[in-house]
C-alpha cells in the first residue's frame, strides 16, 4: 500500500539514506580515500601497537578507484 508524505525540505544528509514512503530498493552511493599510517585506525579497548618507521604513500597514480557515476 503506497504511503502519502506531505512537503519534506532536507537541508543536508552527512551520511546514510533517508526513506520516505514505499522503496523497492536503496542503494547509496559514495565513495571515500583515506590514507593513515601504521596503527592509525585501531579501534578498541586495551590496544597496544609497537610501530618502527612508518610512512605513508598518499600519492594515487591511476586517479580513478571507484567509479559511481554510472551507476546511478
Amino acid at each position: 500500500m503506497p504511503a502519502i508524505v506531505g512537503p519534506i525540505r532536507i537541508n543536508s544528509v552527512g551520511g546514510g539514506v533517508v526513506n520516505f514512503g514505499d522503496a523497492f530498493y536503496l542503494a547509496p552511493k559514495s565513495t571515500s580515500k583515506t590514507n593513515a599510517g601504521s596503527g592509525a585506525l585501531n579501534t578498541g579497548d586495551f590496544i597496544c601497537t609497537n610501530n618502527g618507521i612508518s610512512s605513508t604513500n598518499p600519492f594515487d597514480p591511476d586517479v580513478n578507484d571507484q567509479n559511481v557515476t554510472a551507476n546511478r
